[in-house]
């Protein structure tokens, strides 16, 4: 998008404005306001004896008016960043890459005006001679940013900068060029490592502590905005742990120092000269710097440009888990005390906590001593532990907190194995589809409605009833025989039509063979149930953690957790191909 254009009144105000400002900040950012010493109030002459005594008038009623405040001018202005600057300068490089595109890759169709337009015949010329000037191969360059970090020649920047180029070229700020081999690259970080050779030892720099600074901390961008190299600004951090939806692991730094486009994958400086931030994104509805830039901060950044450095690749933990966000109605429904951790939805076949060390309905509060406050925590801390290693993990399995030892497998580079990578918008990470195997399965029997064999299930039937003459057994089997009807029929629950799980069921909604639980058959429209999504076709599994075996279970277990206080009925949910999910549904 083209900059938008400002008149040079407006700008030159804008100039002044911010002039003005710093011409009141003194070197400790504190602005002084001297005043002239009022004059002294001159004594009054003793009265004669036999005159009335006057009303003592205050000085202040005859001091003279006060001179207006004067503002001095400060001998300096705020402390100067220039020595820090000078350092960097040589160590932050800009990266020009071009591509070579066929000509029917990105052009999209050709505007058009409206049909009977009378512009029609010149409009439709004039594009089709601007295709046909076209050839059918042309290059396009873009500009970018990025740091040396060792002075062998290893260059970080961002992906998105470096991405899908045929050739790169880095510019170093003495004019020397030279290009530059991809060594690995991460996209979901958006990082890059570059190398190039030079002649002699480059001006380098290396990460600080990200996690050490503070909101309000001064930083320093150095980059190449809109083309122009080596621009240095200055501001703050305006903001840690930023979540703008770039990747899974988003724990972005939000910055006021101006970044403009071409300042991607630069560094942002503390005020010791260290690393901590590669800036990569902006919030701007024109292109320009509204004072909203993020940066992807050192604590994550360092570890996968090492693994990047040695691999050529990332090689992250994986704990094999799919996760949901645990919502004030799940935390009520579960007992927690506020809405934290991750909610376990299912486990990954062949996964490291295939084991059943981790189960579906789980809520992991700790990994490796680290709380996990939200979801999104999780994937990160996971993905920044080394493969191999056994960690400590805290869950909430039936209202209580217990440990378990989880050793990490490795996170492969696909959508299937990453666990914050394919969420759907509403924030649920679906299982695979056969996950269902390894959970109780049902009785068979009393789930079909069917009779044990004569001389098994009646006697177990019988021992629980008043016996009356020589007929017992029959009136055993038609009380059983009635139980099991009863647990078949429709049930109403929470706006729910609920019914068995049957061959019909599953033919009308296409449930898979692998499901098991209870059908919904209805949603009554504007209940809690349809709010939440809910919706026929879909299967309660379980009820708070107790897997549902018919519509009578799940009413039985709502009037339970009703008479408990709880407002909430927290649902294990099956879609008809066996994904999962976490429902609270209130039951107010």
């Amino acid at each position: 998008m083209a900059p938008t254009n400002r008149s040079p009144f407006r700008r030159t105000l804008a100039l002044l404005a911010g002039t003005a400002l710093l011409a009141n900040v003194g070197a400790g950012g504190i602005a002084h306001a001297q005043t002239t010493p009022a004059p002294a109030v001159p004594e009054q002459a003793a009265p004669a004896p036999a005159a009335p005594q006057p009303t003592p008038l205050s000085p202040a009623a005859v001091a003279p008016a006060a001179p207006p405040l004067q503002m001095t001018a400060p001998t300096n202005g705020p402390a100067s960043v220039a020595d820090l600057a000078e350092g960097l300068l040589d160590a932050v490089v800009n990266i020009s890459t071009s591509q070579n595109v066929k000509d029917d890759e990105g052009a999209g169709p050709a505007p058009r005006a409206p049909d009977g337009s009378p512009f029609q015949e010149f409009f439709n010329d004039f594009f089709n001679k601007q295709q046909g000037n076209r050839a059918p191969n042309h290059n396009v360059s873009s500009l970018g940013s990025g740091f040396v970090i060792d002075p062998s020649g290893y260059i970080v920047t961002n992906n998105h900068v470096i991405e899908g180029a045929d050739d790169i070229e880095v510019n170093f700020a003495n004019g020397t060029k030279l290009k530059a081999k991809l060594i690995g690259t991460d996209t979901k970080t958006d990082l890059s490592v570059l190398k190039v050779e030079p002649k002699q030892p480059l001006k380098s720099v290396k990460f600080g502590d990200s996690s050490v600074m503070r909101i309000g901390d001064w930083v320093m961008a150095i980059g190449n905005p809109f083309g122009f190299g080596g621009s240095v600004t200055v501001g703050i951090i305006s903001g840690r742990g930023r979540n703008i939806n770039a990747g899974p692991y988003d724990n972005f730094i939000q910055t006021d120092a101006a970044i403009n486009k071409g300042n991607s994958g630069g560094p942002l400086f503390n005020m010791k000269g260290e690393v901590i931030g590669i800036n990569t994104a902006i919030i701007s509805p024109s292109g320009g710097s509204i004072g909203i830039g993020f940066a992807v901060p050192s604590e994550l950044a360092s570890g996968v440009v090492e693994q990047l450095r040695e691999y050529g690749e990332t090689r992250r933990g994986w704990l094999g888990v799919r996760i949901q966000p645990v919502t004030d109605e799940v935390a009520d429904s579960l007992g927690l005390d506020s809405a934290r951790g991750a909610l376990v939805a299912g486990v990954i076949k062949g996964g490291p906590v295939d084991d059943g060390s981790i189960k579906a309905g789980d809520v992991i509060l700790k990994f490796d001593g680290k709380p996990v406050s939200e979801m999104r925590d999780l994937p990160r801390v996971v993905a920044e532990s080394p493969v191999g290693k056994q960690v400590d993990v805290v869950v909430l399995r039936d209202g209580k907190e217990q440990t378990v030892k989880v050793t990490l497998g490795r996170l492969e580079d696909s959508d299937q194995a990453a666990a914050g990578d394919n969420s759907d918008d509403d924030g649920v990470i679906n299982p695979d589809p056969g996950e269902n195997n390894d959970m109780d399965q049902p009785d068979q029997d009393g789930d079909q409605g069917q009779t044990a064999p004569d001389g098994q299930g009646p006697q177990q039937q019988d021992q629980g009833q008043n016996h009356q003459g020589p007929n017992q057994h029959g009136q055993s089997q038609q009380g059983q025989d009635k139980a099991t009807t009863d647990q078949a029929m429709p049930k109403h629950v929470l706006g729910l039509s609920l019914s068995l799980l049957s061959p019909e069921t599953r033919k009308t909604f296409g449930i898979a063979e692998s499901v098991d639980g209870v059908v919904v058959t209805e949603v009554a429209p504007g209940s809690a149930a349809a709010e939440k999504g809910l919706k026929p076709g879909d299967v309660i599994v379980e009820v708070a953690q107790e897997f549902m075996k018919s519509p009578d279970a799940v009413a039985s277990k709502v009037q339970s957790l009703k008479q408990e206080g709880r407002r909430n009925a927290q649902m294990m949910v099956a879609a008809a191909n066996g994904d999962l999910r976490f429902v609270a549904v209130p039951m107010e």
